[in-house]
């Protein structure tokens, strides 16, 4: 049998896996080892799903996962993530719109702490939905901005879909932090704006509040010097060079946990729950990384990689529009996995492509990261919509959808920006002095 309609039926089989509610992880594992033994015989398959694990278990670099669940898990706990929107609040509250916009700001920069979309969606959602609702914003508003806020999560760096795509494409994830920044930051403007547009048009979506005196501020900042300290140990340690990756995560870590403990929120339970919570979530992200390990290998052995590549090339299409029907791919993925998932899937196939076109994977990292956090928030599935409609159970379905079409219109231009100018991506690493050129 040809190794490329091989590798064509192995990814048929995965998908009828997943279908049949195998698990994502195991279902690559079991593709790879298959497929692998039809390639080159049943002991190197065996072989490959013993060494595969293992190489992963043992690899320094994704010890950062653990650490960063850890962290976001003691935050929530010793409510950091309520002194963010609180700051934010205090700041902009007053403005027409001015809570949606301190909750753009709050999931910006809870995501710089727990790394997860879906736990920055569920995290703002509890803390910022009561209060918009209950200060006459629009549902429609108000949960659009907390659900496509929540994708916030996986882009504003340090991001756990980061750490796993440096991880499998041999990446140093600092460079992708790094190049995150500058898309970072315009992601997060888009939201602001797309705010201001839906107030502008319809003043009574979003009522100014009360402006709070200065007084009143200063003292929400002595409050919540907390989460200043915990973000600014994190980000100027990682970006300055003070620390590792690794010794950042464990740093805030322990910061976290800290901070729990001096305002009294860690008792048995709340101690049990977030080891439960890390333990398993951890579990889970290793299982995923080896299937993918197992299934990247019997793709590579595949040659199917190379095979698609040299077929498109032969057909002179401009990258540009490759890139357009990857990411039309990505939408739809994003719809349906988590993104995680659909990272893991589609890189031993895409990379290959990508690298083949002459773009850098560093930008498309990036780019790729933003296209699965627009899948969080598309139609019909969304996995944030879905996370936050369990959150206010009597906001209709269609309400939320309806709430997220501005952002969704703001992130879809975000992205044709940093495909039409992949500088932005990769200007500052350059300026760093990492070799992305």
């Amino acid at each position: 049998m040809a190794p490329m309609l091989i590798a064509v039926l192995g990814t048929i089989g995965m998908f009828v896996l997943i279908a049949l509610h195998i698990p994502i992880g195991i279902a690559m594992a079991l593709a790879g080892v298959i497929g692998f033994t039809f390639l080159v015989g049943w002991t190197p398959a065996v072989a490959l799903l013993a060494n595969g694990p293992v190489s992963v278990l043992s690899n320094m670099d994704l010890a950062v996962i653990p650490l960063f669940l850890l962290m976001g898990s003691f935050a929530g706990v010793g409510g950091l993530s309520a002194d963010i929107y609180r700051l934010a609040h205090a700041t902009i509250g007053h403005r027409r719109g001015g809570l949606a916009l301190a909750t753009i700001l709050g999931c910006a920069g809870f995501g710089a702490i727990c790394g997860s979309s879906i736990a920055t969606a569920a995290t703002m959602g509890r803390v910022a939905l009561p209060e918009m609702l209950k200060r006459g914003y629009s549902p429609q508003l108000a949960t659009g901005t907390i659900a496509s806020g929540g994708t916030l999560g996986i882009l504003i760096p340090p991001s756990l879909v980061m750490v796993i795509y440096a991880f499998l494409t041999e990446q140093f994830v600092i460079t992708l932090f790094v190049a995150a920044l500058i898309p970072g930051l315009i992601v997060t403007a888009a939201h602001l704006v797309a705010i201001a547009l839906v107030v502008w048009r319809n003043p009574q979506a979003g009522p100014p509040g009360e402006r709070m005196s200065w007084a009143g501020r200063l003292q929400v900042l002595k409050e919540c010097w907390g989460v200043i300290a915990l973000l600014f140990c994190v980000i100027v340690g990682i970006y300055g060079g003070i620390f590792t990756v690794n010794e950042a995560a464990a740093l805030g870590a322990g910061l976290a946990f800290a901070f729990a403990i001096v305002r009294g929120k860690i008792n048995r339970e709340s101690l049990w729950q977030v080891a439960k919570e890390t333990a398993t979530n951890t579990g889970l992200l290793y299982l995923i990384i080896m299937g993918a390990s197992v299934f990247s290998s019997f793709i590579a052995a595949s040659k199917a990689p190379e095979t698609m590549v040299g077929q498109i090339t032969a057909l002179s299409l401009h990258p540009l529009l490759v890139i357009f029907v990857l990411l039309i791919m990505y939408l739809i993925l994003g719809c349906i996995f988590d993104s995680l998932a659909a990272l893991v899937i589609t890189l031993p196939f895409v990379m290959p492509l990508v690298l083949g076109m002459g773009y850098h994977p560093v930008w498309w990292g990036i780019v790729m990261v933003i296209m699965i956090e627009i899948g969080l928030i598309t139609p019909p599935i969304g996995v944030n919509v879905f996370v936050l409609y369990g959150i206010a159970e009597s906001i209709p379905m269609r309400t939320i959808f309806r709430g997220i079409m501005p952002f969704f219109i703001a992130e879809i231009v975000c992205v044709a920006i940093l495909v039409l100018f992949p500088d932005l991506v990769l200007l500052l690493p350059r300026i760093a002095g990492y070799k992305v050129s």
